[in-house]
């Protein structure tokens, strides 16, 4: 991160550069389905913060690599996180109305257009993977291993399947940490990881700290997205708030009240950046994205 450039700068130039990368490369031919095209367009297309492949873009610069090599795999990843957006609002799912401050895909088009649209995106992000022209055959196959893992039964998916288990039940805090390890965790993770794959050959200790930030941050970011879910506000969040209250489900508040919540935030944040110490200013970006992510309002 450039030295004159401030964190809301860097976050949202990151954010600008990501985007016009997605909108280029998302299929805008025709040659397919028009309303396929169109909904997986409004369900990537439509806002966010862009926090994973920000991610992936600082993890690069960590390890003395040019935002270039991490382009592709970030955005593979913003695929991956959009498409589980889509599918988590269905109504077999979460059944949410709102996201990001307009109507979720299943609303604004129909549900079968969600899914197929939330499947195409899935399927893109690996091509995209696959083919990434900055990179060896080797790390393209190291990415693709990665992103499978984490997006998958033992990561994302497998997360989203305890926590809709778990509705209506209290768990220990054990418990909730393994589910939001999965749900949240494991992708916000490999965004980290793809980044630092770009060394080519990666540097086993770096990626280990790296990991080990990476860790910290995707339980942080879930106690933030449960507190925000009782003090934010719907307007700025983006989705309704008192949803997880209103569904029964478990969060950190409820287990360790607002305060313990806040406390906690605060031992994983520390825990993010401690894991940083050894490297110097080439890991500002990730010091940045880790005290944006504990202080966002949305």
């Amino acid at each position: 991160m450039p030295d004159h450039c401030t964190a809301a700068d860097f976050i949202e130039s990151s954010a600008r550069r990501i985007d016009a990368a997605l909108k280029q490369r998302l299929p805008t031919t025709g040659t397919a389905s028009a309303r396929l095209e169109s909904a997986m367009q409004y369900s990537v297309l439509g806002g966010g913060k862009r926090i994973r492949p920000i991610l992936c873009l600082a993890s690069a610069l960590a390890v003395g690599q040019p935002e270039s090599r991490a382009m592709v795999p970030a955005c593979a990843v913003e695929l991956i996180h959009a498409y589980s957006l889509v599918h988590d609002d269905l109504p077999a799912m979460d059944d949410d109305h709102l996201r990001r401050g307009r109507a979720t895909t299943h609303i604004a088009y129909d549900e079968a257009s969600a899914i197929l649209a939330g499947d195409a995106l899935q399927s893109l992000a690996f091509g995209w993977l696959a083919e990434a022209p900055e990179l060896s055959d080797r790390t393209r196959l190291q990415m693709v291993t990665e992103l499978a893992r984490a997006s998958g039964f033992a990561g994302m998916v497998g997360g989203q399947a305890i926590d809709l288990e778990s509705v209506g039940k209290s768990l220990t805090l054990s418990a909730l940490e393994t589910m939001h390890r999965y749900k949240t965790g494991a992708l916000i993770e490999a965004s980290v990881r793809l980044g630092a794959l770009t060394a080519d050959p990666a540097d086993p200790a770096a990626l280990e700290r790296l990991s080990a930030y990476a860790r910290a941050l995707g339980l942080a970011f879930q106690v933030q997205d449960d507190l925000l879910d009782i003090e934010g506000d719907t307007k700025v969040i983006g989705k309704p708030q008192g949803s997880d209250i209103a569904k029964h489900k478990p969060t950190y508040p409820a287990l360790l009240g607002v305060a313990g919540a806040k406390d906690y935030l605060t031992v994983l944040l520390d825990q993010a950046l401690s894991s940083l110490q050894d490297f110097g200013p080439e890991a500002e970006a990730l010091r940045t994205m880790a005290n944006f992510v504990v202080a966002r309002t949305h």
